[in-house]
């Protein structure tokens, strides 16, 4: 089953002025179905194919002749030198919408096509699908806790695979052949060790020497082995609040992962109902609302304005959005339970904000079901969250 996805109606626009889009994201987040759903009559070619690839990287002026009409070229980091000779051809005919590169290796593609193709493609990211892409499924998940446990890699909507299954094959397909293509790591047995350690830090402060410690790596690997993992969709960096309104703030960025699926299974997490009472229950919500909220943002357009706030006497934020009307202060709370102690943390770092001078407002995402506007901010139920984006 295909269903609309919400970065469509931007990949149309982009094709209305640049010669070429490079969609990017993880493997499986489905950027060949939205390649070809959004491009009907483009022509597709993936370099996945030994004997094309070979093709691409022996002869890439013979490859891109094939297609004079432009092309939807998949894996494209598959030929690295592709996007050089394809600025050329874009050059000599720089009509809008000709080409569309997807790819899943965001640090080698990103570097091949600044390089080569920098003012003549559009970059685009996809990550898994957000909550209300779920829905467009005839069976999504209804409970929360099926929503965390599930993720949000489209295949297991579709062809309704139990997703332990489904993520287990999809790790091992990840380490074993994705990892290696990125960098050189020898020991593929310790990187996933590495792997399941970040998951059950998902929502916490990176700490390098903890991760470095408990895999048995130096800090230098860690932190090698962290930026593979962010450049392969997997997890991602929220930076803390920077404004200058003091020196007590945490300066350390929080770890999250982009798809609390795969988080739970690589926690060993293989229910749902064993989230219920999990001890991670509510790091793993939290990383699915901030996930959710980026998911949003991006098929927006929106990259830049998030963050969460700290500071060293405990007042703590799961998520600030910065725009030109002020901030929005999210919580995440997984309790099904409506309180006005919710709201208690967020209060706290709003006063702390009030010599910044800007409006500030309050969203806490909670696990219920029942959206309540209060005086001192608005309570969502979490299958709603994007609502705290808009």
């Amino acid at each position: 089953m295909t269903i609309p996805r919400d970065l469509a109606p931007r990949l149309l626009q982009a094709a209305q002025t640049a010669p070429a889009i490079t969609l990017t994201g993880p493997r499986q987040s489905g950027k060949t179905t939205l390649a070809r759903t959004v491009f009907p009559r483009h022509r597709y070619v993936s370099l996945e194919a030994p004997d094309t690839r070979s093709f691409a990287a022996e002869d890439p002026r013979g490859f891109l002749t094939e297609y004079p009409d432009g092309a939807i070229i998949d894996e494209i980091q598959r030929a690295p030198e592709l996007p050089a000779y394809l600025q050329g051809v874009i050059d000599d005919n720089p009509s809008p919408g000709r080409w569309l590169l997807t790819g899943s290796q965001n640090l080698a593609l990103t570097a091949s096509v600044s390089q080569s193709l920098a003012g003549r493609t559009a970059v685009h990211h996809l990550l898994p699908l957000a909550r209300r892409e779920v829905e467009r499924f005839d069976q999504h998940p209804r409970t929360l806790e099926e929503a965390l446990f599930a993720g949000g890699y489209p295949r297991i909507f579709d062809r309704r695979p139990d997703p332990s299954e489904w993520l287990r094959s999809y790790v091992a397909t990840y380490v074993e052949r994705d990892v290696r293509a990125i960098s050189q790591v020898g020991d593929l047995a310790n990187f996933q060790r590495f792997v399941e350690l970040c998951a059950g830090r998902t929502g916490q402060l990176v700490n390098f020497l903890s991760l470095a410690s408990d895999c048995g790596v130096s800090q230098p690997t860690a932190k090698s082995w962290l930026s593979i993992l962010e450049a392969s969709f997997i997890v991602f960096r929220l930076p803390p609040f920077h404004r200058n309104l003091g020196r007590r703030l945490v300066k350390t960025p929080k770890l999250h992962f982009y798809d609390t699926g795969l988080a739970c299974w690589l926690i060993g997490i293989r229910t749902p109902q064993q989230l219920r009472t999990h001890p991670l229950r509510g790091a793993i919500f939290e990383s699915w609302v901030v996930s959710e909220i980026v998911k949003h943002r991006l098929n927006r357009g929106e990259t830049q304005g998030l963050s969460f706030y700290r500071n060293r006497d405990g007042a703590e934020v799961d998520l600030v959005i910065e725009q030109p009307s002020g901030l929005t202060l999210i919580e995440a709370k997984s309790s099904q339970t409506q309180s006005s102690s919710l709201f208690s943390g967020a209060l706290r770092v709003q006063r702390n904000l009030a010599a910044a001078s800007l409006p500030i407002e309050i969203a806490v995402i909670y696990g219920g079901s029942e959206s309540q506007v209060r005086s001192v901010g608005r309570l969502i139920p979490w299958d709603s969250v994007h609502e705290a984006a808009e």
